[in-house]
């Protein structure tokens, strides 16, 4: 389980395709504090260490989370939200969040908004029913309230520390983002059949 809360910004060091992808990211955690088998979230999606150098460490992805995900868009050089595991008693600042991502949004606008800046997203079809104003959305691994909604649409606010500590800050309309939604919406859309 995450929060939502980035505590580092990576970046790819390779890729390596093969039966799964390899990818090792760069990263100021400390690395002789990550056990293999861990889970860290990158860019929101819930993956294991396989291997750890001194300032880095690998997973594999699986087709499954290439097809999902944008992993499979990442090259060497591309930045990664990271968060690790909670663990007991650790503070939870955002919200409860798996690292299972539920989909691929796109962004739609970037706009100013006072200091901070507005996107829009479009959200797939069949998310958008579990996604409401007020409530809680993973975007890229960031735990964020959603400001309104409109069809497949939403929008958030990001102030400036999150367009500082994230990769959200430097997002690109058409640019696509891994979406998790709350966990609550998740289970409230499967007992009305809707998933």
């Amino acid at each position: 389980m995450f929060t939502g809360i980035i505590t580092d910004i990576g970046t790819v060091k390779s890729v390596t395709k093969g039966g799964d992808t390899r990818v090792e990211i760069e990263t100021s955690y400390d690395t002789s504090t990550i056990d293999l088998g861990a889970s860290i979230a990158c860019a929101g999606a819930c993956l294991t260490v396989i291997e750890t150098g001194q300032d880095w460490f690998a997973i594999e992805a699986s087709r499954e989370t290439i097809d999902k995900t944008t992993l499979g868009r990442w090259q060497k050089g591309h930045r990664v939200n990271l968060e690790r595991a909670l663990k007991a008693g650790d503070e939870l600042g955002g919200h409860i969040v798996t690292g299972h991502v539920d989909g691929l949004g796109e962004v739609l606008t970037i706009s100013p908004d006072g200091d901070s800046i507005r996107i829009q997203f479009r959200a797939p079809a069949e998310l958008s029913s579990s996604i409401a104003t007020k409530g809680s959305i993973t975007v890229d691994g960031v735990s964020l309230t959603v400001n309104e909604t409109g069809g497949q649409d939403f929008g958030v606010n990001l102030i400036p520390h999150t367009q500082q500590n994230t990769t959200l800050g430097v997002l690109k309309p058409g640019q696509p983002v891994n979406l998790e939604i709350d966990l609550l919406a998740r289970y409230v859309a499967r007992a009305l059949g809707k998933e």
